[in-house]
């Protein structure tokens, strides 16, 4: 994916994807442990989901954390709403919430 970094660039993508990933590095090829257990989680879901390289361009880490005001990265987005990184990713999955966040999805 090629960006500018807009925030209505970003809002679009969050709001045309049921579930958003802004990582270092890809789900294959994770370049963090913060990163790589977001994109494990998501796998575990069995759901398709985006993802964005945020070392792509030196300009993505700034831009999406104004846009999102949240001030580390990766960022996961569901249903339009940032829910946070890995460790609530993590949590959330635990507790089913996430599954239920998913089922509850507007977007197909």
């Amino acid at each position: 994916m090629s960006f500018n970094w807009t925030p209505d660039e970003l809002q679009e993508l969050v709001d045309n994807n049921k579930i958003v990933l802004f990582m270092k590095g890809t789900p294959d090829e994770p370049r963090c442990g913060f990163s790589n257990r977001a994109a494990s989680v998501l796998k575990e879901l069995k759901e398709p989901f985006a993802s964005v390289n945020i070392l792509s361009d030196p300009r993505a880490i700034p831009s999406v954390c104004a846009w999102s005001d949240f001030p580390t990265m990766p960022q996961v987005f569901i249903n339009g709403e940032l829910i946070g990184g890995s460790d609530i990713a993590l949590e959330m999955y635990q507790s089913g919430e996430l599954q239920e966040m998913i089922s509850e999805s507007k977007l197909e």
